[in-house]
């Protein structure tokens, strides 16, 4: 079968490979049908983490595609079924794994794609509890945005900020994956949405989209503008996943007693903060990581309702690293996703 492989710093080829052996008890192949690039995929592409496996590696960490094979015992999916795949092998027996809180995984083989052989390949074997069906009006393109762009959405605004209707919240990058994915969310329940964006052009898309307010980072102070349409009072959450650059502004953009949720750090690792600022106004943080398996059906279960993931590009396997370039580059609005 294909595959295509990381073979050092961005060095992709599309290669032959043994297929997976048969699925034991409890295990499904998947015939992989779609993958979405992600930034992970971008770290791993430069060189990160490569101390940490072994090369060369199959890529691609978020994948949907359909079962082809099922082991002794599966009850859950069945031949021809359509599914989208969970990003990480997480282990099923620790108490996180038990209450389905799998991105808490304590024995956890490693991420898909980035420490261990991901979806950029025809055919992949995974237990049966790490797939969730996909609705019938949801196809492979969208279905693949759910495993970590819609996922990490759902479990940042609803499980940690806890977003209610009425409230105003901040979407950094509103053209990133999951900033498209946010805003839609958002909007969704009547949230007031401000977003940030790094062009005119990406502001327009992001109105087009319900943003309420846009704000062109490149040639305002975002906590300014922010501070001036709340009436100085700031806004109730921020989906901050910009880092370094932006997190400052983003504590500056909260109101009193207001949530922050944090999963990335595109922008640098390292910031620092003013302590007193932080308990003199109640803040709360939260770093939210990956998501569960429950916040993918309910992504599968938006899209199936209509809350559909914005696509900037539909790319062929061989254009994978043409895809990662887009994302490096920060020319996107929406996903890129690649067919296999």
């Amino acid at each position: 079968m294909r595959a295509l492989q990381l073979f050092g710093d961005r060095d992709l080829r599309l290669v032959d490979v043994e297929p997976p052996p048969p699925p034991g008890p409890g295990e499904v192949r998947v015939r992989v049908q779609a993958v979405g690039l992600n930034h992970i995929d971008v770290w791993g592409f430069r060189g990160m983490a490569f101390a940490k496996r072994k090369l060369p590696l199959a890529v691609g960490a978020e994948a949907a595609g359909a079962v082809a094979a099922i082991g002794e015992g599966v009850t859950h999916v069945d031949i021809g079924d359509r599914v989208a795949m969970y990003g990480a092998l997480t282990c099923g027996h620790c108490k996180a794994c038990r209450e389905g809180r799998d991105n808490l995984c304590e024995s956890v083989g490693g991420i898909m794609g980035f420490h261990i052989d991901g979806f950029a390949r025809d055919f992949v074997t995974m237990p049966q509890r790490l797939l969730v069906k996909i609705p019938d009006n949801v196809s492979f393109e969208q279905a693949a945005c759910a495993p970590i762009a819609f996922g990490t959405v759902q479990h940042m605004l609803f499980d940690n900020a806890k977003l209610e209707p009425g409230e105003t919240v901040l979407v950094h990058a509103g053209g990133s994956g999951i900033g498209t994915a946010a805003i839609k969310m958002a909007k969704a329940i009547g949230a007031t949405v401000i977003t940030t964006v790094g062009d005119d052009l990406k502001g327009e898309k992001a109105k087009a989209l319900g943003a309420d307010h846009v704000i062109n980072y490149r040639t305002e102070r975002f906590e300014g503008v922010v501070r001036k349409l709340t009436g100085r009072k700031g806004v109730d959450v921020v989906f901050e996943h910009v880092g370094a650059e932006t997190w400052n502004g983003s504590l500056l953009s909260l109101k009193r007693g207001g949530r922050l949720v944090t999963c990335g750090s595109t922008s640098g690792v390292s910031a620092t903060m003013n302590l007193m600022q932080l308990f003199q106004q109640q803040y709360r943080i939260f770093g939210s990581f990956g998501c569960t398996l429950r916040n993918i059906a309910e992504s599968l279960d938006k899209m199936a309702a209509g809350i559909t993931p914005v696509l900037d590009a539909v790319l062929d396997v061989g254009d994978f690293r043409q895809g990662l370039e887009r994302l490096e580059s920060r020319q996107v609005f929406g996903k890129v996703i690649v067919r296999l």
